[in-house]
């Protein structure tokens, strides 16, 4: 029976063991793909955006991005199970903001990362 190894390969096991002991917990994996997907569609991320400079509502942001308010209210809605945002309500209107500001330095670091493959 023939060995189906490359007889040339060399594998480094102390880098291997460092990889893994360092490597992501699968809950902690699944939670950065939930943020990176949110993320990933156009409209999620103008409103996450658009959140990180001021607190809006639903009409605002509707309006801003020339689209319904069903469509805003259920980006909205994916946005505050994923834990991004937050409403407070005043009188019958629902203001929104990012839970973490830290968000906008994620979006200024992505975006730094592309003017450098231009």
């Amino acid at each position: 029976m023939q060995n189906d190894r490359c007889g040339s390969r060399i594998i480094h096991q102390e880098k291997v063991d460092l990889a893994r002991c360092r490597d992501l917990h699968p809950a902690r994996v699944e939670q950065l793909c939930q943020l990176f997907k949110a993320f990933g569609e156009p409209g999620r991320l103008r409103i996450l955006h658009a959140l990180l400079q001021q607190e809006m509502c639903v009409c605002d942001l509707a309006a801003l991005l020339d689209v319904s308010e069903s469509a805003v209210s259920h980006q909205l809605r994916l946005l505050r199970t994923m834990g991004l945002v937050v409403n407070r309500r005043e009188g019958t209107v629902l203001y929104y903001r990012p839970v973490d500001n830290r968000l906008i330095e994620l979006i200024s670091f992505a975006g730094s990362l592309l003017e450098g493959h231009r």
